[in-house]
């Protein structure tokens, strides 16, 4: 396993073999992990039938093979501070599973941060094995111009300019551009050129912020008050 910068962390799975780390303490991750893994599965699925019931529309995190890691390993690193905001598995011969977290807490993410996911994931991966073959495990953070993938996103991120691209046309398009409005109901508004918008979140594809001055000063600024407070 190493590290490279931008908080980013990768492992390799082998073939036949287990994953080898090269932090301490991953024996204690597999066991917490194989320990917790029934109390995760639960929680999973009690989360999914929620959002079937309506009352959370599903988050848009990850799709096919990618979901079922990611019910896996979520309610275990929520227990740990993190929140999954992307799952993708891709690759064929040389697969790649990416994890994209951030913490519960609003606070940055570090390496080492990502180390702690790495490890946790990689236990319980390494317990349930439901990826077949090699893979490359790559933790990160969100970044600036991050994805947008719960409808709470676009709440938290109101103000500030995003791109959307739905499953299917709305109004005879399907991708749109402009500054978010916030949330009615179980819909985003955004304002575009062609004026405001009340697009389904149901039926987005994906979406993500887009890197502006705004963003990045709000983005600073942020970082300097958590930077303030830790002090």
């Amino acid at each position: 396993m190493t590290v490279s910068f931008g908080s980013l962390l990768r492992s390799k799975k082998m073939v036949g073999q287990r994953p080898t780390f090269l932090f301490p303490d991953s024996r204690l991750f597999r066991e917490r992990a194989a320990a917790g893994l029934a109390r995760s599965k639960a929680r999973a699925l009690n989360d999914a039938q929620h959002d079937s019931e309506g009352r959370q529309p599903p988050a848009k995190t990850s799709e096919g093979l990618g979901a079922k890691v990611d019910a896996l390993i979520a309610p275990t690193l929520n227990d740990m501070g993190y929140q999954i905001v992307r799952l993708l598995l891709s690759g064929g011969r040389n697969q790649v599973l990416q994890i994209m977290v951030e913490r519960l807490d609003g606070k940055p993410i570090d390496v080492e941060h990502c180390a702690e996911v790495s490890r946790a994931a990689s236990a319980i991966l390494d317990v349930e094995d439901p990826i077949s073959g090699a893979y490359t495990l790559e933790v990160s953070s969100p970044g600036i111009d991050r994805p947008l993938t719960r409808l709470s996103d676009f709440a938290r991120f109101a103000g500030f300019d995003a791109r959307v691209e739905m499953e299917q046309a709305v109004e005879g398009q399907r991708r749109f551009s402009g500054r978010l409005l916030g949330v009615e109901g179980l819909n985003v508004r955004i304002e575009t050129e062609e004026g405001e918008r009340s697009l389904p979140f149901s039926g987005m594809k994906k979406a993500k912020l887009l890197l502006t001055d705004a963003l990045i000063e709000a983005t600073q600024r942020e970082a300097e008050q958590q930077g303030a407070g830790d002090d």
